[in-house]
């Protein structure tokens, strides 16, 4: 049984705020990094944030900075990334994944560099 990663995309009004979560015990791996990425149809992936363990440093992209915020509950194992103001731009597949080395950097990241990857969670933002 696979057991769902991402949770809590939907339809949503512009300016509106939703709540995406990532049950990063599934992964089962001692992971250090936990970034989200997104992707609209016909356009390239784009990692949005992404947030690090051991100091819960974190990196958003231009698009969404002062908008979203990431956030980890270690004892949970869980890392959410909360949405808002959100606009029509931000509709896509959100994925969450995981690497166990893996160090995010304020300047960017790189799907390539994680190992681990969710099945993706739709967000729509319409009107």
């Amino acid at each position: 049984q696979v057991q769902r990663v991402e949770s809590g995309g939907g339809l949503v009004q512009p300016g509106s705020s939703l709540r995406l979560s990532c049950a990063a015990a599934a992964f089962d791996l001692d992971y250090h990094a936990i970034g989200w990425f997104r992707q609209a149809p016909g356009k390239e992936r784009e990692g949005v944030s992404c947030i690090n363990r051991s100091d819960g440093s974190t990196f958003y992209a231009d698009s969404v900075k002062g908008r979203f915020t990431i956030s980890s509950d270690n004892a949970k194992r869980t890392v959410y990334l909360q949405m808002s103001s959100v606009k029509p731009e931000d509709t896509g597949v959100y994925y969450c994944a995981a690497d166990a080395d893996y160090y995010c950097s304020e300047y960017g990241i790189d799907g390539a560099d994680f190992g681990s990857w969710g099945q993706g969670t739709q967000v729509t933002v319409s009107s």
